[in-house]
């Protein structure tokens, strides 16, 4: 098993029914790119951003985008 399989398989024990979308982070993560993580309220996206954070050793910071704070 390698790294890549293992850090899945980590992020899986915290969410579930996401495949797609854990594997889809992990290739943009280890790509250097952004990502940007839509989806109707509590779904789990901001556990799997953290859970990605802890599995990678990474840091964590979360930024809400919401029409009320964007400029008029």
């Amino acid at each position: 098993m390698n790294e890549f399989q293992k850090v899945i398989l980590e992020i899986k024990k915290v969410i579930n029914g996401k495949d797609r979308a854990i594997i889809n982070s992990l290739l943009a993560i280890i790509a250097e790119g952004n990502i940007l993580i839509e989806d109707i309220p509590g779904v789990g996206k901001t556990t799997m951003a953290v859970a990605f954070s802890k599995a990678l050793g990474l840091d964590y910071k979360r930024i809400q985008f919401t029409p009320d704070t964007l400029p008029l």
